[in-house]
């Protein structure tokens, strides 16, 4: 098949309303929309205004009245636990409604906030969708965060009700969520109405009288006496949900999506650029509480009737590196969409691909990667062992769908090793210098979306539209700042470098080291910390820490070492991967003060480096240089 790529580019580039418009009359909407695109609404316009629409109606509700509701909905397969579950579109309708009748009951409505503190079990899911179908706005947060890192979730969307379980389960342990909860709750200035807690056999836990309900007991009596709700109509505009990602602060950022641009967006990806139609199964093998999650475990392919499984499990481990076989072939999954990180755990245990002819993979058409940089070492062993399509694809948080991609569903183009694709529909990519020129193909600069973003592209963060502006707006004025790092070649390829910022990307999760410093910095024997995204073969990167001791503390570095990651731990969760600190006498700084990160960062990647301009004293780098050869800390760490 020949790619359509150029001429659906070229379609949406004369004629941007017109191509969402057609896209959205995949959407079924109660109102149509006064006009497809506003640009006057908002900070850079707003889709499908005027519009009303529910997005679970559309995930749910409107297949069963097209008489889909016997189709595979949503698949649970869990290793860690031995569990496997299968619901049907109408299944799915009756566990979403009866919840959603529960939450009604504990006085949520439309607008309110509802935080979903879940593992990867069929309740998250049930739970987002629940909250979509009051035209409430949830906000999952990944289940391995620190109790301080839920709390400021907490106060900052100041929800009505929390729905959370009693544990998690992963490899080797049980991590118990209801303490974490419990704490969170404790220290937040916002306290929620009710909490409503899924029970787990392998940890239950106790409730709190007047606050906590059981999840089970709640919504299977609302299923015996046959109560549920309607789909209450909400404006294409209304925020869906908020996620929170790390900022360079420390503070968490709240990106807001909307219900009909989301819709519009995910829906035309699911045909379009992965390449699935109805009735066929697609797993993206990731968390409910990323981007990745929202977008393609919950939404996207539900949105088009697609089978989407929920997987509780690991690449490797549960029980080998067969994993992922296993689970395409039980459930006849036709793509799956996961890390990089993923793969290189699955290459380090089984380097040949052995395990692999011990499955049926008829069914499995295409692999996706995303979330870090795909290293083309890894894609070539995948196109290897897989002999399938290995398509690597980049986007964020803020725009819940790919910016740059090869889209399957339109004909792949050839793929270049190292480049996630082509602008996707909708972007405008462009690389600028620091001063806002526009670069020469193949040259290094700032990645940039020219506004407005399309369909599902965050239209503000929550409360924080000062944030909004001065994180992505105001740099490069008439452009959405990506905080990446590349080139876009003459063939149209991007290729994304790096970050610009200090956020590191830790096995496909978006990690703050402003966050990690402020932690380590409130050691009371630390007078100065950086910490830096170092080269990973495995996980691409892992944070290393630097810290310089206050004189006189007279602590051996070693403990004060393991102080410091219990701490990160303690304060952040074990989702930091923090793990190293090594102690130095000073830390490399500007003339100004400005400590030279990206330099030390190069030092510990065992790459070459030019000594900045700027620097107050290059006799410390070789000093950093010393610190890290005596712990064997330079190169990239198997």
């Amino acid at each position: 098949m020949s790619s359509k790529y150029d001429e659906t580019y070229a379609a949406w580039a004369s004629d941007p309303a017109g191509f969402w418009g057609e896209a959205g009359k995949a959407i079924d909407w109660f109102r149509p929309a006064d006009r497809v695109f506003d640009k006057d609404s908002g900070a850079y316009g707003r889709w499908f205004a005027g519009a009303t629409c529910n997005t679970c109606y559309n995930c749910v509700d409107r297949h069963v009245e097209a008489g889909k509701g016997a189709n595979t909905a949503l698949i649970y397969d869990s290793p860690v636990t031995g569990q496997t579950a299968s619901y049907s579109f109408a299944e799915l309708q009756t566990e979403v409604s009866a919840l959603a009748h529960v939450l009604r009951g504990l006085g949520v409505e439309k607008g309110d906030r509802v935080v979903i503190y879940m593992p990867m079990v069929p309740q998250a899911v049930f739970a987002m969708l629940a909250c979509a179908r009051l035209g409430a706005i949830h906000s999952v947060v990944f289940g391995g965060f620190a109790a301080h890192e839920l709390a400021t979730r907490i106060d900052d969307a100041a929800p009505k009700a929390i729905i959370s379980a009693s544990c998690g389960i992963e490899p080797g342990r049980v991590i118990a969520y209801k303490p974490l909860l419990d704490a969170a709750i404790e220290m937040s200035g916002v306290k929620p109405d009710h909490c409503v807690i899924l029970q787990r056999d392998t940890l239950p836990c106790d409730l709190v009288d007047g606050r906590d309900v059981d999840y089970a007991d709640a919504v299977q009596a609302a299923k015996k006496a046959g109560q549920g709700t309607e789909c209450v109509p909400v404006a294409a505009t209304d925020p869906l949900y908020i996620l929170y990602t790390s900022g360079t602060t420390g503070q968490p950022k709240g990106v807001v999506r909307d219900n009909g641009g989301h819709m519009v967006a995910l829906k035309w990806t699911m045909a379009h650029h992965y390449g699935l139609a109805p009735g066929e199964v697609f797993w993206a093998a990731s968390d409910v509480g990323w981007v990745v999650g929202h977008s393609y475990i919950c939404y996207g392919p539900l949105l088009h009737g697609c089978g989407t499984v929920v997987y509780e499990g690991k690449p490797v481990g549960t029980p080998d590196a067969g994993a992922f076989w296993r689970v395409i072939q039980d459930h006849k999954v036709v793509a799956l969409f996961t890390a990089p990180t993923a793969f290189r755990a699955i290459k380090k245990e089984d380097p040949k691909g052995a395990r692999i002819a011990a499955y049926d993979l008829s069914h499995f058409r295409t692999l996706f990667l995303a979330g870090e940089r795909s290293d083309p070492a890894t894609i070539e062993w995948a196109q290897e062992k897989l002999q399938r399509p290995v398509i690597d694809h980049w986007w964020q948080t803020e725009t819940g769908w790919a910016m740059s991609g090869n889209p399957v569903g339109l004909g792949a183009f050839p793929v270049k090793l190292g480049s996630p694709g082509k602008p996707m529909p909708g972007y405008d990519i462009r690389v600028l210098d620091d001063d806002g020129h526009e670069v020469a193909p193949g040259v290094l600069g700032n990645i940039v979306c020219k506004l407005p973003l399309p369909p599902s592209g965050f239209p503000m963060l929550w409360n924080a539209e000062a944030r909004f502006r001065s994180a992505y707006l105001e740099e490069f004025p008439g452009f959405y700042a990506t905080s990446d790092a590349g080139i876009i070649d003459e063939d149209g390829h991007v290729f994304i470098m790096a970050r610009t910022d200090d956020i590191i990307n830790v096995a496909g999760h978006r990690l703050s080291t402003g966050a990690m410093e402020e932690v380590i910095a409130s050691h009371p024997d630390i007078a100065e910390c950086a910490v830096v995204g170092a080269a990973d073969t495995m996980k691409g990167q892992m944070p290393l820490g630097f810290f310089v001791p206050n004189d006189g503390a007279g602590r051996r570095a070693a403990d004060l070492e393991q102080e410091l990651v219990q701490l990160v731990r303690s304060k952040i969760g074990a989702v930091a991967a923090f793990k190293t600190a090594v102690e130095v006498m000073r830390l490399p700084k500007t003339r100004s003060g400005k400590v030279l990160r990206g330099t030390m960062q190069k030092i510990a990647d065992g790459a070459a480096f030019k000594i900045p301009a700027a620097i107050d004293d290059p006799a410390i780098l070789t000093e950093i240089e010393a610190a890290l050869n005596a712990r064997n800390l330079i190169g990239q760490k198997a």
